[in-house]
């Protein structure tokens, strides 16, 4: 009896690669301007300089994090959180509204895609000239144009990373090692880290990082509805598919498809639209601007892959009718959440007195009697001035009859900066009681009396 063949079960097959094809439209155009708005934003923020210094700056090494004319300290982190959650809950309304229009307009790995892309394009040529150029053998032509593109995702790539780490290191002192070429071994790490990053990312990896690498891809559709805006194929209006020519021969029975491809080839995530939504879709619309061109030239209403609801889809419903579905409870939901959340945000921002102070009592002396019949108690104040500007500030104690501060009563700071002073402060031999008494210390600004803080402790008089 023969014994059976073995079979090869391939648990991994390897993905085709993808030439996206180059589209020119409406939302071509948008895809670009975001590239421009954010890689503007992102390369131009370090250099902006504001009161003589980086406009951004998060300088983990002397701990204080700079926002224009904003200063915080490791004690404002709650202000991070905050805005980590109005980022969570504006990506969840807008996920409910317009679908993953994020992910195909503003997302960092798309818009370094496409200026990845775009390199390639200018280098290697069009769709059918990079398929070639891959699949001929190694020779000079080859071997230069590859080198040529990946010298350029190199500097891409490094100035990535270079202006990532502008971000943590003032960009003076940056661009001083720089010339010098001693970058210190943290920054040496990130920007070669964050440019290989880049790298791969946008010239390598491309669309596997949004269908394997992304978690958002997996959980929007518990964001979706049937009312959520996403890119649609009309195959009321596309079925059956027919090549021009046929549609001639058959009266012109057929859809207004004529299965030419194009929605496929300028796919950056090589799907197919027609075949309905699919979680690798990113919402990017090259689709629609490539079937838009494509009815234009064939003389058919545009609009046969176009941004629509399932509902508007399915009830044939019009663009006005479906923008009254908008107004729905899990949108209300998002937008009045959203809305409390950044109202709280910016009130708590902008009542933040720019001025802390922390007291602590000194424990090896637990009061002592000094000269004039005084009880003496010994204190170490930590004063933080937020702000950018210098202050001075007057120093006083209540809570005890006759308590004074005897030395340091006036205290200056220079602005975003902590200040540590030894206080000592006194009072009659007959005030308060036996043990602890509660005071109080207030600092109040001389030159600017709204800025006071007030800061409970305790005396101790000796029995």
């Amino acid at each position: 009896m023969n014994a059976p063949k073995e079979a090869v079960i391939k648990m991994y097959t390897k993905g085709e690669d993808i030439y996206p094809r180059e589209v020119k439209g409406r939302y071509a155009t948008l895809r670009w301007l975001c590239v421009w708005l954010t890689q503007l934003v992102f390369y131009g923020l370090p250099w902006l300089q504001w009161n003589g210094r980086q406009a951004v700056l998060f300088d983990l090494t002397a701990r204080k994090f700079y926002l224009f004319g904003l200063v915080l300290w490791p004690q404002d982190f709650i202000y991070l959180a905050a805005l980590l959650i109005i980022c969570a809950y504006g990506l969840f309304l807008v996920t409910a509204v317009a679908g993953r229009v994020w992910c195909g307009f503003a997302c960092p790995q798309t818009v370094y895609t496409e200026i990845f892309l775009w390199i390639e394009q200018k280098i290697e040529g069009a769709r059918s000239a990079r398929i070639r150029l891959n699949r001929q053998p190694w020779n000079a032509e080859k071997i230069a144009k590859k080198s040529a593109k990946h010298a350029a995702w190199g500097v891409v790539a490094l100035w990535t990373g270079f202006t990532f780490v502008a971000y943590f290191t003032p960009l003076k002192a940056l661009v001083n090692e720089l010339v010098s070429w001693s970058f210190g071994p943290w920054e040496t790490w990130w920007i070669f880290f964050y440019a290989f990053a880049t790298y791969g990312n946008a010239g390598f990896m491309r669309e596997q990082v949004c269908k394997y690498m992304c978690p958002y891809a997996r959980f929007q559709s518990s964001m979706f509805d049937h009312d959520t805006l996403v890119i649609t194929y009309d195959a009321k209006r596309g079925e059956p598919r027919a090549p021009l020519g046929k549609k001639a021969a058959n009266g012109g029975a057929a859809g207004d498809c004529i299965d030419c491809s194009m929605c496929v080839q300028v796919c950056p995530a090589g799907i197919d639209i027609r075949n309905g939504l699919q979680y690798e879709c990113i919402g990017c619309a090259a689709c629609v601007d490539a079937c838009n061109s494509v009815m234009d030239k064939i003389e058919k209403p545009r609009g046969l892959i176009r941004y629509a609801t399932e509902h508007a889809l399915v009830n044939g419903l019009t663009n006005k009718q479906a923008a009254k579905r908008v107004f729905r409870p899990r949108v209300l939901i998002y937008t009045g959440l959203l809305g409390l959340i950044i109202t709280a945000f910016f009130g708590t921002l902008a009542l933040r007195t720019p001025l802390k102070m922390d007291v602590i009592r000194d424990r090896g002396s637990m009061g002592r009697e000094v000269e004039d019949d005084q009880i003496e108690n010994v204190y170490r104040l930590q004063i933080m001035n937020t702000g950018e500007s210098s202050h001075r500030f007057k120093l006083k104690v209540e809570g005890l009859e006759g308590a004074k501060v005897v030395e340091n009563d006036v205290i200056e700071v220079p602005g975003a900066t902590t200040r540590g002073v030894a206080v000592r402060v006194r009072v009659p031999e007959h005030a308060g009681k036996h043990g602890s008494n509660k005071i109080e210390f207030e600092l109040t600004g001389i030159d600017d009396p709204s800025l006071h803080v007030e800061e409970k402790a305790v005396f101790i008089v000796p029995r």
